[in-house]
């Protein structure tokens, strides 16, 4: 798989990653006794990677120290974009599926490889940007402390190469 193709992937399964995790909060802390947030085996983490929801797009929320009134912020911030990450999820599934078939076809077709690569990185471009809005909007809510903090992780991540998106086993 080329380098192209799995950027593509890590940023479909951010929007997917980002979409369950939505649901997951939504139903988390609603009778269960978990806090939001909690992670699928009752830890700190979660859905979308490290830190939650958020992870999935670069902010690793358990790391953050977070108030509970920020916690549910974040909550809202993610609910008020979910209708946009899904259509976005759905459509970059869709899109991908098109490219997929185009490429393993029995005849090399070009054209039509190029005009559906083309269409993904509209959708790519259009997921990019969601999730930045998304980022912001949370930034927003953060602390100056906090906002140090992410700073530093991100500096981290960067220094081993790491994206918010690989899984730890």
């Amino acid at each position: 798989m080329s380098r192209m193709a799995k950027r593509i992937g890590l940023g479909i399964g951010a929007v997917v990653l980002g979409l369950s995790a939505v649901a997951a909060v939504s139903a988390q802390g609603q009778g269960s006794g978990q806090p939001p947030f909690a992670g699928r085996r009752g830890g700190p983490g979660g859905p979308g990677g490290a830190g939650g929801p958020m992870g999935a797009i670069g902010i690793p929320l358990n790391r953050l120290d977070l108030t509970d009134a920020q916690r549910e912020q974040v909550k809202s911030i993610m609910e008020s974009h979910q209708t946009e990450l899904r259509t976005l999820g759905e459509k970059a599934m869709t899109v991908r599926r098109a490219l997929d078939k185009v490429v393993t076809a029995d005849t090399v077709d070009e054209g039509a490889i190029r005009a559906r690569a083309a269409d993904l990185a509209v959708v790519e471009s259009d997921m990019a940007v969601a999730r930045a809005r998304v980022h912001a909007d949370v930034l927003q809510i953060l602390t100056s402390e906090q906002k140090a903090k992410l700073k530093e992780l991100q500096a981290e991540r960067e220094t081993r190469g790491g994206t918010p998106r690989q899984p730890r086993h």
